[in-house]
């Protein structure tokens, strides 16, 4: 690197003053100035008289948005089936819209587990967690980026896909998945048939053959695995999370295993026993702003109204994040503050990041300022809220 630092490495900046913001803080919104010094917040003030430092004019201030589970790199890495694109480009492209939609921790989620449907091999994401451990240690990436694997149980090399990443440092993050036909995600073998062939154009032989070969392979992969990746991860100190959990028996399973965190429960009944367990429960921010599941199951804001909601991913889309914290800010009793939370401080927390997430004294300066079309209430109806700029740890990202 010739010892340039780039704008966006760790190397905080000395101070900055932010004024005129509506912060957005965990108890709710108070209208005045950020003092950043050395990376963290130093202070947080009433408007004061006087001049210097960035004035935001009356833009929102969030703490900088922290995404637990996105597979947005792998569209990067392989734009086009067959298209292997280079490694450091394509995480680089996809930082670059990550910070821009106000996202400065960031799991990239990687797949270990292969079958017929996946185009990624073990050796694939070798490639991309490598990419993103060169990144950090040469201080080019925008956020901060860590790895969350995500493990398809039933898969016959999903042990062996979790052993080349495990010892990572950047792995913090693993969720035990299990996409055979009929349950889960598909609880509807019907449903999955109209989405899986409308998605590969299989005939219905063929498709009758793919379930049967896939159960198969679950009824001899599925709970070895499971067993095996979950005491990995206990030993390693790397939080587990379940995924599409649909069942009470499913969630008492996720418990027996160690998980803390579940991910995208596509039943009320399954989120309503996950909150009974002590769980976290993690939802797609696409499905908030969609309005429900594209799969037809559950949706986030019945579960945000029902109190079961801690923490939103963007999934698939980045800048749904932020724009689900809006949409739900209007529906939730907390108001704007609550929305926030799911997008901040409680993922944070549900990774054991307790430096960042919320404007408070002494935590990293990891900001977004974020305009929206009217400043009489939280964001016009059907309105989109436009990041301004973002920061993380007091340097200006994007």
């Amino acid at each position: 690197m010739n010892g340039v630092q780039h704008p966006w490495s760790a190397m905080p900046a000395a101070e900055l003053i932010l004024r005129n913001a509506r912060i957005v803080r965990p108890d709710g919104v108070v209208a005045g100035d950020v003092l950043v010094r050395d990376g963290r917040i130093a202070d947080i003030a009433a408007a004061a008289p006087g001049h210097g430092g960035e004035d935001l004019g009356g833009d929102w201030l969030l703490p900088g948005l922290v995404e637990l589970h996105t597979d947005h790199l792998e569209s990067h890495y392989a734009p086009r089936p067959g298209v292997r694109w280079n490694a450091d480009a394509a995480l680089l492209a996809h930082d670059a819209q990550i910070a821009a939609s106000g996202i400065t921790t960031v799991f990239d989620a990687l797949r270990v587990g292969t079958d017929e449907d996946v185009r990624f091999t073990a050796a694939d994401m070798r490639t991309l967690a490598d990419a993103v451990a060169a990144g950090r240690r040469a201080g080019r990436l925008r956020a901060e980026h860590f790895i969350h694997l995500r493990c398809e149980v039933s898969s016959a090399d999903a042990l062996a896909g979790f052993e080349t990443l495990e010892g990572s440092p950047d792995v913090r993050l693993a969720s035990l998945m299990d996409h055979t036909p009929g349950q889960r995600q598909f609880t509807s073998l019907e449903a999955h048939r109209i989405y899986y062939q409308g998605k590969t154009g299989m005939s219905d032989a063929e498709f009758d053959l793919f379930v049967e070969r896939r159960r198969g392979n679950a009824a001899e992969w599925s709970e070895p695995n499971r067993a095996a990746i979950a005491e990995r991860c206990r030993d390693r100190g790397i939080r587990l999370a379940s995924h599409d959990d649909a069942t009470v028996e499913h969630v008492a399973e996720a418990r027996r295993d160690g998980a803390t965190l579940c991910e995208f429960p596509t039943t009320l009944e399954a989120a309503t026993a996950a909150r009974a367990s002590g769980m976290q429960i993690l939802m797609g921010a696409p499905n908030v702003v969609r309005g429900g599941s594209h799969s037809g199951n559950v949706a986030a804001g019945t579960l945000a109204a029902a109190g079961l909601l801690d923490v939103l991913s963007s999934d698939y889309v980045p800048f749904s994040l932020i724009h689900a914290a809006f949409l739900l800010a209007e529906a939730l009793p907390g108001g704007i503050a609550a929305a926030v939370q799911l997008v901040s401080v409680r993922p944070a927390d549900a990774a054991g990041l307790a430096d960042r997430g919320a404007i408070e004294i002494d935590r990293r300066a990891d900001l977004v300022q974020v305009s929206a079309p009217t400043h009489g209430s939280v964001e016009a109806a059907g309105a989109v809220p436009v990041v301004r700029r973002v920061w993380r740890e007091g340097r200006r990202v994007a």
